[in-house]
Order: structure tokens, then sequence, then C-alpha cells
């Protein structure tokens, strides 16, 4: 390995254990170990990195839900990657290590407010889901349909307890999230967000039911949305996140800090958008103390004038282009009954990459 990419490597390591003391090393359930094992194995809570007293008695108590909670941890980090998949900083993860996204999430940003909200989100879908399919014996369907059914159908189905979910991704997630600073106030904020765009999205689902499909009879249920809507939606939050500033206040128990919005002609708030108080790093090199990879050798878009293109995402460094030969399938014919043939063409694609 270049000595210089070791040395990098190195510092990050470095930065990242000194970020632990405030860091959800828990989401690490997602990729190591532990994930694999959690839904086969017994589960040792107490060698679960980074739980704080509250999160190891909820595992001790409700050790049924915790695969779903790692679970939940591991469909936000995909979905965090899907979504900026195009952007400079790409929710990159970082494998062995208790800091999973390293020193990108020491600060206040909008990138740390997307991952809380879109973690806790996460959590919270998984175990509604895993309640609603049965694994679970202590959680099952919402017998609370919200309100009297309509005209031509009636209550049935399962109806999916997004509120049990809710709750336990609050006490779960927000359980380290206790200290009266500034950043405890963003996270919970921001935790919440996550939650609330689940709550707000459910889908009512309907089934008919009757002689060829005539309907006589429609059933519904409440359904959570596909994750990829609520990530969309939270991608939407972080684009317009608002930058708030932070307060100090004595109290009985001491000092506090609170957050304000910075803008005062700007709408203030609300419980569903996102909120940080330190701007972000450009992400255009490699920056061991900001957890950047840099974007060199990252796949860029020639044709597009957006943050994917090359003139943005290479940082006006320029980028390189080489041809790729792939196989692929053609001339594709349906047989009656009942397969489809296709031949094999070779297909010359341009790759553009970042200087």
């Amino acid at each position: 390995m270049d000595l210089s990419l070791f040395g990098y490597f190195v510092v990050v390591w470095l930065c990242s254990s000194r970020v632990l003391g405030g860091y959800p090393i828990w989401w690490s359930l997602a990729l190591g170990q532990q994930y694999s094992s959690l839904g086969s194995q017994p589960i040792l809570c107490g060698s679960i990195p980074g739980l704080v007293p509250k999160q190891l008695r909820f595992c001790r108590n409700y050790i049924e839900i915790m695969p779903s909670v790692a679970e939940g941890v591991k469909l936000g980090i995909q979905e965090c990657q899907h979504q900026f998949r195009g952007r400079r900083w790409n929710c990159t993860t970082i494998e062995d290590n208790l800091a999973i996204f390293g020193p990108v999430l020491d600060k206040a940003t909008r990138e740390s407010a997307f991952v809380h909200a879109i973690a806790s989100a996460g959590v919270a879908f998984a175990v509604t889901r895993s309640c609603a399919e049965g694994t679970s014996t202590m959680c099952g369907c919402d017998a609370h349909h919200r309100g009297p059914p309509g005209d031509g159908w009636k209550w049935g189905g399962c109806s999916e307890d997004a509120e049990f979910g809710v709750l336990v991704s609050r006490e779960f997630a927000d359980a380290r999230e206790n200290r009266p600073d500034a950043r405890s106030a963003m996270n919970r904020h921001n935790n919440e967000a996550g939650r609330t765009t689940i709550l707000d999205h459910m889908l009512l689902r309907c089934k008919c039911h009757g002689l060829s499909g005539s309907c006589e009879v429609k059933t519904c249920w409440w359904s959570q949305p596909a994750f990829r809507t609520l990530g969309d939606f939270l991608k939407d939050k972080y684009d317009s996140a608002s930058e708030m500033v932070v307060e100090k206040h004595r109290e009985s128990r001491g000092w506090v800090e609170t957050l304000r919005a910075k803008y005062a002609f700007f709408k203030h708030p609300t419980e569903r958008d996102l909120v940080y108080y330190e701007g972000s790093p450009n992400f255009c090199e490699p920056n061991a103390e900001t957890g950047s990879f840099g974007t060199r050798e990252r796949v860029c878009n020639v044709s597009s004038h957006g943050i994917e293109g090359c003139d943005l995402l290479c940082c006006g460094r320029g980028h390189n282009t080489r041809t790729e030969r792939r196989k692929e399938k053609c001339h594709c014919i349906f047989h009656w009954c009942c397969y489809v043939s296709c031949q094999e063409c070779m297909r010359v694609y341009d790759l553009h990459t970042c200087k």
C-alpha cells in the first residue's frame, strides 16, 4: 500500500477513535459480525459496542427485537448510500471501525442530520415490518384503525403498527441523546424528524373480494410506504435543512444548550425539518480530519450539469475517459410457451472518472 495512503487511513482511525465518546457506535451492528449472527444466535447484549445503560437494559428486556433494530440501521445506511450516490460525499462506511462513517459525523452538519434521521427511520420501519410479519411475540398488527371504515369497504388484513416501531426507535436510538448540549438537541430533533416521516406517509391499501374480482367486499389496512419513498422525502429535507445557532441558558440543572434558527426571516423549522449548525466540508480532497475521501476516480456523468456531473463532482480538476466493452443480452424473443431466448451482444461504453 502507498505510504501516504496508509498514513491517511491511520489518521482517519485516530480521528475516529477521538470522537467515539458521543458517536452512536452501536450503528456498527449493521456492518459487523454481530449483525450477521443476530437472527440465528443468542444475543449477548454486553458484547454490542457503544450501548449506554438504558440501551443495554432495553436489549436485555426486549432481546427479540434487536435483530430488527440492526436490520433498520442497515436499511438506513443502504438508503443513505443510494440517495448520495452522485454526491461528493456518498455515505461511505469504514470497515472494521466502530465509527462506521469516520469523523464525518463528528460535526453537526447536514450530513449528520440526514444520517441520524434515516437511521432512526430505518429502525422504526424494520421493527414495524417484523411485527406485522409475526416474527416477534411482543407485537403484531395494529388494532387501532384510525377511524371507521369508508363507503364500500371494511377494515381487514394486518395494519402495520408504526406507532410501536416509532416508540422502539425513540426509546433505543434516543437513549444516548440525553446530554444538555447542542449536539444532543440536534440529534434528538433529526431522529424524530426521521420517525415522523413514516407516520406522515402511511398508506391505506385495499383488496377486493368476490366472484371474478367483482369487488363485492373490499378490505383495507394501513401499510408503511416503500423505504425508498421515505429516503426521497428525507433527501429533500436534507437539501432544505435549516441552519441553527447555539444558545446557552442557565437552568436548575446547570448550563443547557438549545438551538435557534439562524435566520429569523426564514420559516422556522418544524418537527419534520432537518436542522444543523455547522458547515460541511467540500469533500473534494482526502482529509483525515473531516473524514473526506475526496472524489478522485469517482465515476461522473459527463452530460449532467448537476452535482453528479463531471464539472461539479470532480471539483474543477477535470476527468478521464476510457471505453469499456460489456457483454449484454440482446435480440430477445419470447417463445410460446413459455420462455425467452436472447443473443449475447458486445456493447461499448464510455466511462468518465474524476482526475
